[in-house]
């Protein structure tokens, strides 16, 4: 018989024990979000917040931009650095009066250092909604007093409001026209700018000179001095103007791009303070009605007329300008007409064909041809060929429907030479000078004018019958 005690034993089964699937299931998303997040912050999840914001510190602006593309997590982390009162310290910088720091450029550098914070900001918050980026935005910039309309007490020597312009339009670059509008009601909400608008243009001209310079400045210097493209500018323009009747668009847009002059006698010698007075000081409201001005005064009005005549500006129609420089004509009272011809001129020449031919077709033929003349001085003037003058009268006569209206427009070009030169003598002859002599140099430059614009119709008349 064989022995089985060597070999009987009693077999244990395996014990099986069920699987928590839903437990397990969460410590593995755990774990996965985890291991994410740390992943995503690649070598700096080993670093404490603090130290963390102290390696932030050592960097520039250029480089904290870019580590914010790294991850959703990073820039979420950077986003908290902005907001810590080092953060601020660190990016707000406020040395907007100081324009001569030692080693610096005069203030350019911090022109380039908000650039660089505005593309901070636009990557920080990339996947923010549109309302939400610009709550953000206002949190970290309501503290600075000089991105304010009415913040700083000396805004002909601050870059604050310039600083501020050149941020929006790095953070703005590349938005639709919805979310700009969004960026225009916001502006508008926060400065209180409609209201302020409303003020001026309903005053008595120069009665509110300090809240003029104050909308001069905001406008030009947050709004529209700082966009590459004509597009750009011409959206931001017509959002500030077309919200307010034909009057008081000209009455703004001479606000905001009128003659200026500097404020107490105060001159300035570096390239930003007089890019400054460029753009602010006290709006000149008699320069237009006085006397005849210069190519400077005028410079900034045709540059914003072109703009919106422009097919870039959609909501214009040739009309809508052609109106707007009428209205801007008696702003605030009738210009004298050289100063009128010199703004066409300068406007270029569809503006001043469409001008013209809104007269020739509405029979204002007289008021017309003496346009023509003080066209012709102003070439004399400001030494213009004067072939320009009579091309232009050539293509206005082909807007009247008959030979008997061109002829009588022709006549009154004539007689409104005679009775100018009659009238500038009879000033001569009174004996009514002023230091300057203006009466005869008046006179002097209008005879030449004649002498010139005549010259130009002969050598036409003669090519064409040779």
């Amino acid at each position: 018989m064989m022995s089985t005690a060597g070999t009987s034993y009693t077999l244990i089964p395996k014990k099986k024990y069920r699987r928590n699937s839903c437990r397990s299931r969460k410590c593995c998303n755990i774990l996965d979000t985890d291991y994410q997040s740390l992943s995503a912050l690649g070598y700096f999840q080993t670093l404490p917040l603090e130290i963390f914001h102290l390696v932030l510190n050592y960097l520039s602006v250029e480089d904290i931009s870019m580590l914010s593309m790294v991850s959703k997590t990073i820039s979420n982390r950077l986003i908290n650095y902005i907001s810590t009162p080092s953060g601020n310290r660190r990016l707000l910088l406020q040395d907007f009066h100081n324009l001569e720091l030692p080693g610096k450029r005069e203030g350019s550098y911090i022109l380039e250092h908000y650039k660089s914070l505005g593309l901070l900001l636009k990557r920080c918050t990339l996947l923010l909604p549109t309302k939400d980026r610009l709550k953000y935005m206002h949190l970290i910039l309501s503290e600075v007093s000089c991105f304010k309309l009415n913040g700083c007490p000396s805004p002909l020597q601050c870059l604050g409001l310039q600083c501020y312009g050149v941020f929006l339009q790095i953070l703005t670059a590349g938005w639709d026209e919805l979310e700009c509008h969004r960026v225009f009601n916001f502006l508008c909400e926060l400065s209180n700018l409609p209201r302020k608008v409303q003020t001026v243009v309903s005053s008595k001209p120069g009665s509110a000179r300090k809240l003029e310079l104050r909308i001069r400045l905001y406008c030009r210097s947050v709004l529209l001095n700082h966009w590459i493209h004509r597009s750009d500018s011409a959206f931001w323009l017509t959002r500030i103007l077309k919200p307010w009747p034909m009057v008081n668009q000209a009455r703004l847009l001479y606000i905001i791009f009128g003659p200026v002059s500097s404020l107490d006698g105060n001159y300035f010698v570096t390239y930003q303070q007089l890019w400054l007075i460029y753009c602010s000081g006290h709006v000149v409201w008699q320069k237009m009605i006085e006397g005849p001005t210069d190519e400077t005064s005028l410079k900034g009005l045709a540059d914003a007329i072109k703009l919106l005549y422009d097919t870039e500006a959609r909501e214009w129609t040739a009309d809508d300008v052609i109106s707007l420089v009428d209205e801007l004509s008696v702003v605030p009272r009738e210009w004298l007409m050289e100063n009128n011809a010199r703004l066409l001129i300068l406007s270029g020449n569809n503006i001043c064909f469409t001008f013209m031919a809104s007269k020739a077709v509405n029979g204002r033929a007289a008021e017309l041809a003496r346009l023509m003349v003080f066209l012709a001085l102003v070439c004399e003037k400001d030494l213009y060929c004067m072939d320009w003058a009579v091309k232009m009268m050539q293509k206005v006569c082909k807007v009247f429907s008959t030979p008997g209206e061109r002829n009588n427009f022709l006549q009154c070009v004539e007689n409104a030479f005679a009775h100018m030169i009659m009238d500038m003598l009879q000033a001569v002859l009174s004996g009514d000078r002023d230091e300057e002599d203006s009466s005869f140099l008046n006179l002097f430059h209008l005879v030449n004018a004649q002498a010139n614009f005549h010259k130009e119709i002969l050598y036409l008349t003669m090519r064409s019958t040779v």
